[in-house]
């Protein structure tokens, strides 16, 4: 798409070239969102002339949106690109960044900063990751006009962590309702699941995503009633060898198509989230969405995200994560009633007033 008028809103689209992660996936329904508040004519869009720019590695790339333009500019590609040709691109117009990162020499931007974990959990990220996320995500705080996050615990990290003054920071929602969109599949990974009812798990290198902690949940559990299937990747040693080997119960499946984590969200019995750390939490609400009650950490960020739709537990006690598992998956008054809260939840979050939001947080720099 072309715009017969220049564009007065610029999306940094570095996102686009790599394998899409959480903040990646708020990036494109935001923005696919946002298309859609266009193609409605909303009055919150009036004049938006929207268009995402990307290096030029990327020339011919499908755009995915109707009404948001698609440029290739500047060559490189990842963070030389993002500090070196995209504010040359930009030329003055009004930056938008959704995913962690941006120029720190441009300053008409505005930028998404989703949490403060490498200050928080550093042992979950390289050392260099670190070093250069403790140097930028400071120095865009000062520079950004306004900088977005996605719940009120992460502005207060926000505030703490990088001294970003609470009143420079405004917040945004999250959604799970993409996970509607996809087509479920069954088919690889129900001859796996032998008909027993399941609990759903993911697997995951990052320390503070905490599986550890379902493992030793399970390995409390006498004579199971249930399956544990984890999905995704993670430490080999979290499972053990002989006899540390966690039980039979627990089954690893792998990394899984989206499809496939779909039809495992519809079916499980519950989806367990031990995290120690998030800035959101999506992963409970997509699986909220899909109707598959949740366990989780009991954080300030995924209670804010969840509220009462799920049951919660300490990130450091496997015994009281086993009784949870024990209850849910025995009582499905419980589980029906958590799907009904989930529903209730779910309903309130959506991209379009993510987008919505995101408008109405950056509309006085629009002019």
């Amino acid at each position: 798409m072309k715009h017969a008028h220049a564009p007065n809103l610029l999306i940094n689209g570095r996102f686009l070239g790599r394998r899409a992660t959480g903040v990646d996936r708020f990036a494109f329904e935001t923005i696919r969102a946002l298309d859609q508040l266009i193609e409605l004519r909303d009055p919150l869009v009036a004049g938006l002339q929207v268009e995402i720019i990307v290096p030029e590695a990327l020339t011919g790339m499908s755009n995915p949106f109707r009404h948001v333009g698609l440029r290739a500019s500047g060559k490189g590609g990842g963070l030389r690109w993002e500090q070196l040709a995209l504010p040359q691109a930009a030329r003055g117009r009004l930056l938008l960044n959704l995913c962690n990162s941006g120029p720190l020499l441009y300053r008409r931007q505005v930028t998404v900063l989703h949490d403060a974990a490498p200050t928080r959990v550093p042992d979950s990220y390289s050392r260099s990751f670190v070093a250069w996320y403790r140097l930028m995500a400071p120095r865009l705080g000062r520079v950004s006009q306004r900088v977005i996050t996605v719940s009120e615990f992460s502005r207060r990290e926000l505030c703490d962590a990088y001294r970003i003054p609470a009143g420079k920071i405004g917040v945004v929602s999250e959604s799970g309702e993409h996970m509607l969109r996809v087509q479920e599949d069954e088919g690889t990974v129900a001859p796996t699941l032998n008909g027993r009812p399941f609990v759903l798990a993911v697997g995951s290198l990052n320390r503070h995503k905490n599986f550890q902690l379902v493992a030793e949940a399970a390995r409390l559990i006498d004579d199971a009633q249930f399956d544990i299937v984890v999905v995704g990747g993670g430490d080999a040693r979290v499972y053990g060898a002989g006899r540390d080997a966690l039980p039979a119960f627990v089954k690893h499946l792998g990394y899984v198509s989206d499809g496939e984590l779909a039809a495992l969200y519809r079916r499980a019995a519950c989806f367990v989230y031990p995290s120690r750390y998030e800035g959101f939490g999506l992963p409970p609400v997509e699986a909220l969405a899909l109707g598959c009650p949740v366990i989780a950490s009991r954080l300030p960020a995924v209670q804010e995200a969840c509220g009462d739709a799920v049951l919660y537990t300490s990130p450091d006690d496997p015994a009281e994560l086993a009784r949870l598992l024990e209850r849910i998956t025995a009582d499905a008054t419980l589980r029906a009633s958590l799907r009904e809260r989930g529903r209730v939840r779910t309903e309130e979050l959506t991209w379009r007033a993510t987008a919505a939001r995101l408008i109405e947080e950056i509309s006085p720099w629009l002019m």
